[in-house]
């Protein structure tokens, strides 16, 4: 059963965002068009049916923009994560007041465990945890036991070419997966229908499902076709300015 989403929480970015992580090599993104493709987004968000709770920027963290790493909100209970790289730490200090507002239940991943929730794949009930440079062991152990605390599951997958899980997998519900690389063969993912991307169009692995939209970065129609073909609604969203700091569609929000 697929799970319908009703809110959002997204982060301005903020000028500083010239000074994120990245390991991209495609330059320093343009904060004016950075700003001008968020707000782009958000309309994409709004147009799924989300509503849509927009958080200042944090001028002292130029990744925060990229809200996902620092929560994954579940059904059951909201997770503060703990990411992995530690310029980043300072960014989930205040997430559980922000939560606390929709969330009754809200838990912690605490050092030595380390997760990104970018690393975090939901399928229904059962998660998929990428053990990462972001995201140890120790991490994805405390995920796995505070998701069966709520009757939930999960399970770890091992990445070697990519910086997070859903960098080279998004799950489009109906048993769909869009699929790139490493992945394409992985015995975990063996019962899914794949719908794989072409390594020229690998970035377009994250794509984002919402109540039966998928929003797909601009500028890849090989992907963008397989995805309509599959009978989806598409909406494309340019993330240009974004995907220099190793960002994408997933990473710009926590839906719930």
């Amino acid at each position: 059963m697929e799970r319908i989403f009703k809110k959002a929480i997204v982060r301005r970015p903020s000028s500083e965002m010239v000074n994120g992580i990245s390991n991209a090599n495609l330059g320093k993104p343009d904060f004016k068009i950075a700003l001008e493709q968020h707000n782009s987004y958000i309309k994409s968000l709004e147009m799924c049916g989300l509503e849509v709770k927009v958080l200042p920027a944090l001028t002292a963290f130029p990744d925060a923009t990229f809200i996902e790493d620092v929560s994954l909100c579940t059904p059951e209970c909201a997770i503060v994560t703990n990411p992995g790289a530690s310029s980043r730490n300072g960014e989930t200090a205040e997430m559980k007041t922000i939560l606390a507002a929709d969330f009754m239940a809200i838990e912690e991943i605490t050092s030595p465990g380390t997760l990104d929730a970018g690393d975090v794949m939901m399928v229904g009930s059962h998660y998929y945890i990428g053990l990462s440079e972001r995201t140890n062991d120790e991490g994805a152990s405390q995920l796995i036991a505070i998701l069966e605390k709520y009757r939930m599951s999960g399970s770890k997958v091992s990445l070697n070419e990519v910086l997070h899980l859903k960098t080279g997998l998004s799950y489009l519900e109906h048993n769909n997966l869009l699929v790139s690389g490493e992945f394409i063969d992985r015995q975990e993912f063996e019962s899914f229908k794949k719908i794989e991307i072409l390594p020229e169009e690998a970035y377009a692995a994250n794509s984002l499902w919402i109540n039966g939209t998928v929003l797909v970065p601009k500028g890849f129609p090989d992907t963008l076709t397989k995805i309509k073909e599959a009978g989806y609604k598409t909406i494309e969203v340019d993330v240009s300015e974004f995907r220099k700091l190793d960002g994408g569609l997933s990473c710009l929000s926590l839906r719930y």
